[in-house]
């Protein structure tokens, strides 16, 4: 375990998912770590903080100061080496966003300079407010690692989003952290990723376009840069926010414009990974003015937009690897395998749209990997999150194969 020596200060703040707490800090203490817990005054009113000082073997505190005692809230912050706030509640979320410092848990983490983990924990109304949503994008750009919320039953009673990760998966999570840390075989290398779609205009409020949304090639750039590598993510238009130290995003729109942008990466990029779905054709001519509906039919013609996979398949030298995606409807392996060859990839990431939560709009995928030296690996459905770290490690088997040559 990564977290063997590591120093974490766990900060509880008012939420019924509270009453894991004693498990999570059980959990951190058998990893190795050595553990200190905050609270906020709400918070003990779902878990006892003589059960964390027990689990942890160290005082609780709630207050900046007890009597005449100081909680030194900026020694907490800088003595350790991540501080987890586990539940965050909706109002410590709140607060956090905008720099409100009323209590202890507030204080040490305007004081903290270690990594902040933060694994809300909330009802699937308050989850999806836009306020809410608007604060998690706000303390995920301060440089916070958001610990995903999961599906399941609530508080409430309903069945929805907003339940805090299981203990068990929020150790993981911190895990990986230090694991990634230790592990960055990338740095130095720069990557290209393309995401999304493109929308390809028919006159000034109507587009072609498909329904992809990018997570799938945001989570691979992700997972590139969490590796060490510094990427141009090239973006088509999506609600995705990408907040990554090791990411250069580059939005665009139209095919012609991803081709550009991806013409001016590619030659400084060892990696390249061309996920988005790019459209095949563009109407020949946009309309400067809304088109008026007359007559029962409308004929637009459209022309080939050019192939990117294919231009930088061609344009590829040693040392340069390149992966594309193929989105099959029948016969899906010998399409994936033709497109790999005509196209001069090295790789190839094959989707069907006949595999039950995979493709667009999902926060899962089903894929199977195809590479140039004839290795197949079928994936099972799980996070696009983990499909991506699987592909980053193929990308790295890859790499290190093309150094034995």
């Amino acid at each position: 375990m990564q977290l063997a020596g590591k120093k974490i200060v766990l900060a509880v703040t008012g939420s019924i998912a509270a009453y894991k707490t004693p498990h999570l800090v059980r959990l951190l203490v058998k990893a190795g770590a050595e553990v200190r817990v905050i609270t906020t005054s709400a918070a003990e009113a779902f878990v006892s903080p003589l059960a964390l000082a027990t689990v942890s073997k160290h005082s609780v505190h709630s207050n900046v100061a007890d009597g005449a005692a100081w909680n030194n809230h900026v020694e907490m912050g800088r003595w350790a080496d991540a501080m987890l706030i586990a539940p965050c509640s909706a109002n410590t979320l709140a607060k956090m966003a905008n720099g409100l410092c009323d209590n202890l848990v507030c204080a040490v983490y305007l004081s903290a300079i270690c990594p902040v983990f933060v694994a809300p924990a909330m009802d699937e109304d308050m989850w999806h407010h836009q306020s809410t949503v608007n604060n998690i994008q706000k303390i995920r750009s301060y440089g916070n690692h958001i610990i995903p919320v999961t599906h399941g039953e609530l508080a409430s009673g309903l069945i929805g989003e907003g339940r805090m990760a299981e203990p068990e998966d929020i150790v993981a999570h911190l895990n990986d952290f230090f694991e990634k840390k230790n592990d960055s075989p990338l740095k130095g290398i720069k990557a290209l990723v393309t995401a999304g779609p493109t929308y390809e205009r028919i006159d000034p409020v109507r587009f072609i376009g498909n329904f992809s949304t990018g997570k799938m090639g945001v989570a691979i750039a992700e997972a590139l840069a969490d590796k060490g590598a510094q990427v141009t993510l090239v973006l088509g238009p999506s609600h995705l926010q990408v907040f990554h130290a090791n990411i250069k995003v580059v939005k665009v729109e139209s095919a012609e414009q991803m081709y550009n942008a991806c013409m001016e990466a590619f030659p400084q990029s060892q990696i390249s990974v061309l996920s988005a779905a790019v459209a095949d054709y563009r109407p020949a001519e946009m309309a400067p003015e809304k088109i008026k509906k007359q007559g029962n039919t409308l004929d637009i013609e459209l022309v080939k937009n050019k192939d990117i996979l294919a231009t930088l398949g061609g344009l590829k030298q040693a040392g340069q690897l390149l992966v594309g995606f193929a989105l099959e409807t029948n016969d899906e392996l010998n399409h994936a395998l033709g497109k790999m060859k005509a196209k001069n990839a090295d790789m190839i990431v094959l989707n069907s749209l006949k595999d039950t939560g995979a493709g667009f709009g999902h926060d899962t995928n089903k894929v199977t990997l195809l590479d140039s030296t004839g290795d197949k690996k079928d994936l099972p459905l799980q996070s696009k999150q983990k499909v991506a770290e699987v592909i980053v490690k193929h990308i790295l088997k890859l790499r290190n194969a093309e150094k034995t040559i």
